[in-house]
């Protein structure tokens, strides 16, 4: 069974359910209401009667006294101790009642007893008659006509019920259509993102904080996510199918000037195998970057800390020096304490100490200073440098000058430092003269900032 009908049959059954329990318990509370009134009626016609009694003293026959307070629809007896009637009057019409069992009562007596289907009001009271003994005093109420009216308010209830269950099964209906179309929307609209391979969007009304609501802006957003990490994983094909291209290449042809000459001529052997693993080099650091900037941004693990910058970045200029046997000298104008993720800042810094070694071959400087309220990490090297023409494309990913191409660079190194730097609330800027040198600077957040 589909959801929808589900939800239309259950809401239904548990209307209507409700509905004839609330029918139900009104016809019982009118009926019990209606019946009490009527025994409290016939308890008072029952006492009216044995006051009368009680003061005519013999004077007037019981049969007559009785015949005038006698019940429109009822009958007034009068039973001996011995159980047999001394004498009993019924209103016209009431003979029936004659027929009725009866008995003497040892005490006062009051409830609604069923003859022939007929409910009636019966009162019994003990009560001292002319010859001293004690008899019983017993009033027999016919309350057809009150029976006639219950039934009528059976048959009211009955059909309110009927009527009211169609706006029921209508406004579920409706509440079932309301609560599906969400999803309905979402299946859809994946069944044609499967049909058509474009990723498209659930149409949501005016903005609102039901859950429905919700659900669709969810399913919205979930979207944007699949289309953004969809786009970057046809980026990272597309970029690692064009930039492998090259060393594969060049693997390819010195493979085959192997099979070729390479037992005849060992130097042409050993120019092969460098070239070779040198690109094999290349092709594991380009793969490293490719994955690390395939990452979406949420996707970023960020471990915001307080750094020691001083220490940190002796730390990291340290293990530079010994991993490239190049010389860096650090200079600190100022102690300062910052908030970063420790291992993306370290990555960072040597992104831009590499870069640094690649285009230059005098001495690295990397400097720490404090301005604008922020601590600023500068690499400086005096290399190639970076044309100002080319100088705002540099972070796009991919992008080289020409003189880095001769370097063997992949254009990834500052695009990967970009989003580092975007996830910890840093900022990359560079400041370049073509054959002078590159002034490269982290911008970060002081801990007294925060």
């Amino acid at each position: 069974m589909k959801l929808r009908n589900r939800i239309h049959l259950y809401t239904s059954v548990l209307f209507i359910g409700l509905l004839i329990l609330i029918h139900a318990a009104i016809y019982f509370s009118f009926s019990q209401m209606i019946l009490k009134s009527e025994l409290e009626q016939t308890t008072l016609e029952a006492e009216r009667i044995m006051e009368a009694l009680g003061q005519t003293e013999g004077s007037v026959p019981a049969a007559d006294l009785l015949r005038a307070y006698v019940p429109i629809n009822g009958m007034v007896r009068i039973v001996n101790p011995d159980g047999s009637q001394l004498t009993t009057v019924t209103a016209a019409e009431q003979e029936q009642l004659f027929d009725q069992p009866f008995a003497f009562q040892q005490s006062e007596q009051r409830e609604i007893v069923e003859y022939d289907g007929i409910p009636h009001s019966f009162v019994s009271i003990p009560m001292i008659w002319m010859n001293g003994e004690i008899v019983n005093l017993q009033v027999n109420e016919n309350l057809e006509a009150v029976a006639d009216n219950l039934r009528v308010l059976q048959i009211v209830l009955l059909v309110v019920t009927v009527i009211a269950t169609i706006p029921v099964l209508l406004s579920a209906g409706l509440l079932s259509n309301l609560l599906t179309k969400p999803i309905s929307s979402m299946i859809e609209t994946m069944r044609e993102i499967r049909k058509s391979g474009h990723f498209k969007r659930i149409h949501l009304p005016k903005k609102s904080q039901n859950e429905l609501y919700l659900l669709g802006e969810t399913f919205n957003e979930m979207m944007d996510l699949l289309e953004k990490n969809y786009a970057k994983q046809e980026q990272f094909v597309s970029n690692a199918s064009h930039e492998l291209k090259t060393p594969l290449t060049i693997i390819e042809s010195y493979a085959n000037l192997l099979k070729r000459r390479g037992k005849e001529q060992p130097e042409l052997f050993d120019e092969s195998v460098e070239a070779i693993h040198s690109e094999a080099i290349r092709m594991k650091d380009l793969i490293q970057q490719l994955l690390l900037l395939a990452k979406h941004d949420e996707q970023w693990k960020v471990d915001i800390t307080s750094i020691s910058l001083t220490n940190f970045v002796e730390d990291s200029v340290r293990a530079f020096r010994e991993g490239y046997k190049r010389e860096v000298h650090l200079d600190v104008e100022e102690e300062v304490t910052i908030k970063a993720d420790s291992q993306k800042l370290k990555q960072l810094i040597f992104i831009l100490m590499d870069n640094a070694r690649k285009y230059s071959e005098d001495q690295i400087q990397v400097r720490i200073r404090k301005e604008e309220s922020k601590a600023v990490i500068e690499v400086i090297d005096r290399g190639i440098g970076i044309p100002a023409t080319d100088l705002p494309r540099v972070f796009d990913r991919f992008y080289r000058v020409d003189q880095a191409r001769r370097r063997g660079g992949f254009g990834l190194g500052l695009s990967l430092a970009k989003e580092l730097a975007e996830v910890m609330g840093a900022e990359i800027r560079l400041e370049s003269k073509e054959g002078l040198g590159t002034y490269a600077q982290i911008w970060l957040p002081l801990t007294s900032s925060h």
